[in-house]
């Protein structure tokens, strides 16, 4: 039985990264597939804003860095997401469009996102040994999912709703549900 052939073509990293340099639209690489982004709302947007604004204040004169939104995150040879917000140490300054290996990493869901960030990017964000980290965050609802290390390296799960306080390890700092979501009308 003959199988039919995909619709899409199969892009290799190196076409991916090339071709992604002039793209109107943003996409995500996972095995060989691109998936191209919409657009966040206001509500995103913000929350987003919220973490990068204690992040940065958190990482002050350390060697990590925030970046947010723009910059891709390669996972192993067939994966590059672009998180809605990552904490680098030691960012590797040879790679100046993805980063490989972020101690925190940060998705705000969307209607659109949701069950691949829930699902499909737990799974690969878990694979990144120097990830501490991993948090999704709701837009419409104060609630927090935080996916980190234990310290015997194990990884566990907690979540928060409503009120109550977020704790991280890169960087060390606790924000609470106020701090995330700050100016957000729920």
């Amino acid at each position: 039985m003959a199988q039919r052939a995909s619709p899409y073509p199969y892009f290799t990293v190196e076409q991916y990264l090339e071709f992604e340099e002039s793209a109107s639209v943003r996409h995500e690489y996972v095995g060989g597939q691109l998936y191209a982004f919409a657009g966040a709302s206001m509500k995103h947007n913000r929350v987003i804003r919220n973490f990068v604004d204690h992040l940065l204040a958190a990482t002050r004169g350390s060697a990590c860095e925030v970046f947010f939104n723009d910059l891709k995150l390669r996972i192993g040879d067939n994966l590059f997401y672009y998180p809605d917000l990552m904490v680098v140490c030691n960012p590797d300054e040879e790679q100046q469009t993805f980063q490989a290996a972020p101690c925190l990493v940060i998705e705000v869901l969307s209607p659109s996102t949701e069950s691949t960030d829930r699902r499909e990017k737990l799974f690969a964000y878990r694979q990144i040994t120097t990830l501490q980290a991993y948090l999704i965050v709701w837009q419409d609802q104060r609630r927090v999912q935080r996916h980190y290390r234990d310290a015997n390296g194990d990884w566990a799960n907690a979540e928060v709703a409503g009120s109550g306080n977020v704790p991280l390890m890169c960087p060390e700092i606790t924000l609470t549900l106020d701090d995330i979501y700050d100016a957000i009308d729920l």
